[in-house]
């Protein structure tokens, strides 16, 4: 006889096929729900599985066997929203109406600046970056390409961050609004007539020569002839300074950073340091040949350019009475000026060049050859670090701007008639310039459009001085027709009241003379 169970009825070899190909044909329909994170086969029966009749009875008699799951996945699409890991989220949380308005909020100030220097105008908004990650990955449901993602190796880049920091046109205030033009509901009204005249009897009319300079104390210095007379701007008082003699005649002034100690620079050569407090000459350095036309203070350091052609480093606290000079210009060195940092000079001369000069370097670093005749006028941007704006003569006419971190030319405008002198405004990114033949005017550009926001006339001859008053509210202007005249051209920085020009007489138009 044979050994073992009897052979099992063929109707239950039937019905064991039948439950084979009905548990096949429920796995083919479950296997999506098992990719997209469904919960494993079987279901329970809670959730209405049907019974199984016979073969739930002979499973329940069989030992437990650990079930085999096959795990789905798909491919990781490398697109880091932001650049940003530390932001991932899979499921954010939702936003509350306080939180959806700060992230919609333009970045702060200090933080646009600080971004843009360190890393560059094309970087990412980090904030405005995962902001628009987590609303996406919100809105589209799992599994699904949020944003169109697929195939895309990098995220977009927002499009205001694209632009250039110093390209043309209102980028600046896209980039970061409300920083460099004042939020008002139109354009302030600028006077066009100047509120205090005063009388400068032999006021030079030459181009080459920087004979007027306003002070940290808010005292003018003016070279008249062969005398340098000081004019408190709060007291209206006038003093004489010096007087060179009858055989010498002041061709720059320059007022030190802290106000109280005035360089000038004579036709013989010499540059002379005066103590304006005590009214007391505390040194004279004889180190050019020819006339010192230009000066530019650094700290302990004096700067000089001379017809000499040459430019001499004169360090106060050294007995020496120059420490470097400096060789390139071709002609006389006519215009020089200290960037903010302190740590690039930029020189213009006869010979149509513009030179930027480091704090160690004795050749120049920058060579600028774009402008077609004299190089006086020079200003460096308060706003923007390494901006450098830069005046033509008569055969050029042309005000262009400079980036010289980048070294590249940034843009020019022709303003008709010719560029004697340039000053930016501390308190709005604003400048102005004053000119020659045929009109005299004075204008009031608004950067970077290089929109007009006022020309003022009065002068009859070129306006070849220009200064501004150490609040950056007020500028005052020298030419050949032998007056200075103040103008109220900025407004006032948001920590000064609307009346802080009381002091210096901006109330009421006056008209005297200096000497």
């Amino acid at each position: 006889p044979r050994h073992g169970p009897p052979p099992a009825p063929a109707a239950a070899v039937a019905g064991g096929r039948q439950f084979e190909a009905a548990d096949a044909v429920e796995h083919a329909r479950l296997a999506p729900r098992l990719r997209s994170g469904a919960p494993s086969w079987p279901p329970s029966s809670a959730e209405g599985a049907p019974a199984r009749g016979p073969a739930s009875s002979s499973a329940s008699s069989a030992p437990a066997t650990p079930a085999s799951r096959t795990v789905y996945s798909d491919r990781f699409i490398p697109s880091r929203t932001g650049s940003n890991l530390a932001l991932f989220d899979l499921a954010p949380a939702p936003s509350s109406s306080s939180g959806s308005a700060a992230a919609a909020a333009p970045p702060s100030p200090y933080c646009a600046l600080l971004r843009a220097a360190l890393f560059g105008p094309d970087t990412p908004d980090r904030l405005a970056s995962s902001a628009g990650a987590s609303s996406s990955s919100a809105a589209s449901p799992v599994g699904s390409p949020a944003g169109g993602n697929i195939f895309r190796f990098k995220a977009e880049v927002p499009r205001n961050a694209k632009r250039a920091l110093f390209a043309g046109g209102d980028d600046q205030d896209l980039l970061f609004p409300g920083i460099f033009t004042p939020k008002g509901s139109g354009p302030r009204k600028i006077p066009r007539s100047p509120y205090k005249v005063l009388d400068a009897p032999a006021l030079q009319d030459d181009f080459y020569l920087n004979l007027v300079d306003w002070s940290s104390h808010n005292v003018l210095s003016v070279g008249l002839g062969n005398c340098v007379y000081l004019w408190n701007a709060c007291s209206s008082k006038v003093t004489k300074l010096c007087d060179l003699g009858a055989d010498d005649t002041v061709c720059s002034v320059s007022w030190a950073q802290r106000g109280t100690h005035l360089a000038v620079g004579t036709n013989q050569g010499t540059v002379q340091i005066w103590d304006a407090t005590r009214c007391k000459r505390m040194r004279t350095m004889e180190s050019h040949r020819m006339r010192v036309g230009a000066l530019a203070w650094n700290s302990s350091l004096l700067s000089s350019g001379s017809r000499d052609k040459n430019i001499l480093h004169h360090d106060l606290r050294a007995p020496e009475d120059y420490v470097s000079k400096l060789t390139g210009h071709k002609s006389e060195v006519c215009g020089l000026k200290w960037s903010y940092d302190n740590r690039q000079l930029a020189s213009g001369g006869n010979d149509n060049k513009l030179f930027v000069w480091n704090q160690h370097s004795v050749q120049p670093v920058l060579k600028y050859t774009e402008h077609t005749a004299a190089v006086k006028a020079i200003a460096w941007s308060p706003h923007l670090h390494g901006l450098l704006a830069s005046g033509g003569g008569t055969a050029d006419r042309c005000i262009r701007f400079w980036n010289t971190t980048t070294n590249t030319h940034l843009s020019s405008m022709d303003t008709g008639s010719q560029v004697c002198n340039l000053v930016w405004s501390k308190n709005v990114n604003e400048l102005v310039s004053t000119h020659g033949y045929s009109q005299n005017q004075i204008i009031v550009w608004r950067y970077p459009t290089m929109s007009k926001l006022a020309t003022l006339t009065g002068h009859t001859f070129r306006v070849l001085y220009l200064a501004i008053s150490p609040d950056g509210q007020t500028i005052v202007t020298g030419a050949g027709d032998e007056t200075l005249r103040f103008w109220n051209v900025f407004p006032s920085p948001k920590s000064q009241s609307s009346d802080s020009l009381s002091s210096i007489g901006a109330t009421s138009f006056v008209r005297s003379y200096i000497r």
